[in-house]
């Protein structure tokens, strides 16, 4: 049976004050780079403090959802952390209770945020999502001057269509400039020319003053008498300045919402599961009636019919046409116009594939796209709890509280998360993954992470010890530790100098034996290396007896007895006989010749630095032990 324990609710409580702070900061790190995105579109526009203050609450609720993991992933780093950093994890874990019982009542707030998170993308997300973008897009026709684009035709002023080769936002001139005006009848039309000119709103906000210099005007002079003219006239204009006035309402009015409702972003669940059945309808019909036109397209052409196209296909296919030699046949004109026909034809057909393949992509797209944010609704919610399951466990392994260290790793996690959503998303759109795969990515990629990291955690696992990797390190580069031997503060019982006196001289005997019967400076025997090595049990033993010596030693209260300690070296016993410690590892190694040769002169290396320590074990003990003779008032031994 559950029941809440003090222990969850001190849990809890301390998660609760760190994810309400997290959350906070969160959301105003993404609303300060979404924000940066459309900084050019408020900036100059004239906004009221309520049309701000509406920009940055929808953009608030839309962030919503994006903000939650990332808050319950530094705030679980932080809590763990300052649990393990201050022992009471440890004494949690005395106390019987694994790492999951003593989150558990985290867990269950977890599940209630990622609820919350469902509901904000379906619910309250697609009203934010249409709100935001329609709120955007009367901004951006509220100033036009600031809006038009470079190199395409702007159609945001009424009855006109508005085209800027350059401008300068700096001076607000516009270079290169086309106006095409439009009314209710095709011969009333007028085309502006100019070289360059500005644009600028009236007083009222109801009209643009375009002043334009260097061009030219044409336009029709079709009148109502003049309705059923074969030709119609025109009037040509050429001037050195010119203002012209357009009707544009700047107020601030919203947009029609029609085409930013039929985004997926703005429909809940339901009405995306709706939508799509019906784009899927769609889109299998055209891709039916594209295959039906392709299929029947050549039996189907005015000239030749379908039982000569069959006849023709049947001559060509048994090999006794020549369409080179019937081409040869024909005039000069013919050729010509067979050509032309056939590039013509050509052509068409390619124009016909380009324009249904970019409508095909587009339809597909859109159809991805309600795919993609039906399974986006789930994946964002399972992620609140993803990213605990990685939090909570490097929090107890790495046992560092406050805004350092979970910072860091909370930035790096929310990184390796987005480079797999913002990718997946990205192809998934492109149709270059599948929209299942693109979406589940970032899933799939940290759902395993945090089952790792959980585990790892519950069962008390080294896998995160600093030190663990360090010695590793040093081993595999060769490294060693220097002694650090300091004077002791309390000493209970004196070093026995005389026993370690004699256990000197008998190491510095066994190192003139050793020498002289291993030969270190030669090269060492490949065969004995690779295949037959076995341990250096006399290398073992000097190494022992010098340990006990030293740790004996180091209660000394005398201060150059210490410093000589520090002088002798920490020997490695294995590393001079063979590369690895298992015999089938040098035994590949001896066969893979490349290989084998760096670890033989590695080797030999380590046998150079051996007879470089046993050196200075003789000389630090040369003048070691008359210091401790004198020290201990010993006689000669």
């Amino acid at each position: 049976m559950f029941r809440i324990k003090k222990l969850d609710i001190f849990v809890a409580k301390q998660f609760l004050q760190l994810f309400a702070g997290a959350f906070f900061i969160c959301q105003f790190v993404l609303m300060m780079q979404f924000l940066w995105r459309y900084v050019n579109e408020l900036i100059g526009k004239g906004l009221s403090l309520e049309i701000m203050a509406q920009f940055f609450w929808y953009m608030g609720l839309m962030l919503m959802p994006q903000a939650f993991p990332l808050a319950i992933l530094l705030s679980s780093l932080i809590v763990f952390g300052n649990l393990g950093e201050s022992s009471e994890l440890t004494a949690i874990k005395a106390a019987g209770i694994s790492l999951l019982q003593a989150s558990r009542s985290i867990i269950a707030i977890v599940i209630l945020i990622a609820c919350t998170s469902f509901y904000f993308q379906d619910v309250v997300g697609p009203f934010a999502d249409k709100s935001f973008y329609q709120l955007l897009l009367s901004v951006k026709q509220k100033s036009p001057e600031v809006e038009i684009p470079e190199g395409i035709f702007y159609d945001g002023i009424p009855n006109s269509n508005l085209y800027v080769q350059k401008k300068n936002l700096e001076t607000g001139m516009l270079y290169g400039i086309m106006i095409y005006r439009r009314t209710n009848s095709y011969e009333d039309q007028a085309i502006i020319l100019a070289d360059s000119g500005t644009m600028q709103t009236t007083a009222e906000k109801k009209h643009l003053l375009l002043t334009l210099y260097n061009g030219e005007w044409f336009e029709n002079m079709q009148s109502q008498d003049m309705a059923g003219a074969a030709h119609v006239p025109y009037r040509r204009e050429t001037f050195a300045l010119k203002r012209i006035v357009l009707d544009f309402d700047s107020d601030f009015n919203l947009a029609d919402e029609t085409g930013i409702a039929a985004d997926a972003r703005s429909k809940s669940l339901d009405q995306i599961l709706t939508d799509l059945d019906s784009i899927i309808i769609f889109n299998d019909s055209i891709g039916r009636q594209f295959e039906r036109d392709s299929r029947y397209r050549t039996f189907n052409q005015p000239v030749i019919n379908k039982k000569d196209s069959l006849k023709a296909y049947a001559q060509a296919a048994s090999g006794k046409v020549n369409f080179d030699s019937l081409f040869l046949k024909l005039s000069d004109n013919e050729r010509r116009v067979v050509v032309q026909q056939a590039m013509q034809r050509a052509q068409s057909e390619s124009y016909d594939l380009n324009m249904k393949s970019e409508y095909s992509f587009n339809i597909n797209r859109h159809e991805r796209m309600h795919r993609m944010e039906a399974i986006n609704r789930f994946t964002m919610a399972l992620s609140c709890v993803i990213f605990f399951f990685i939090g909570a466990p490097l929090g107890a392994i790495i046992r560092k509280g406050g805004m350092g260290v979970p910072v860091i790793i909370s930035v790096v996690v929310f990184i390796i998360y987005y480079i797999f959503e913002n990718s997946g998303m990205r192809m998934a759109r492109a149709d270059e993954w599948t929209v299942w795969f693109g979406k589940l990515i970032s899933t799939m990629a940290l759902a395993p992470v945090a089952v790792f990291f959980t585990y790892k955690a519950n069962n008390d696992s080294v896998v995160f010890n600093v030190d663990l990797y360090k010695d590793l390190a040093r081993r595999a580069l060769g490294l060693r530790m220097k002694r650090n031997i300091i004077r002791k503060e309390v000493i209970i019982e004196d070093p026995k100098y005389q026993l370690d006196v004699r256990l000197l001289k008998a190491i510095d005997n066994r190192i003139v034996a050793y020498s002289e019967e291993h030969k270190l400076l030669h090269l060492p025997n490949p065969i004995k290396v690779f295949f037959s090595a076995s341990n250096d049990h006399e290398i073992e033993r000097i190494s022992s007896a010098l340990e006990t010596a030293v740790e004996d030693l180091s209660y000394s209260k005398d201060r150059i007895i210490l410093t000589e300690l520090n002088n002798y070296p920490i020997l490695m016993v294995h590393a001079h006989t063979r590369p690895f410690n298992k015999k089938w590892m040098n035994i590949i190694t001896g066969l893979v010749l490349p290989v084998g040769l760096f670890f033989y002169l590695r080797m030999w290396r380590f046998r150079l630095r051996l007879y470089k320590d046993l050196h200075d074990i003789r000389q630090t003990s040369e003048r070691l032990v008359p210091r401790i003779m004198e020290y201990a008032h010993l006689e000669n031994i």
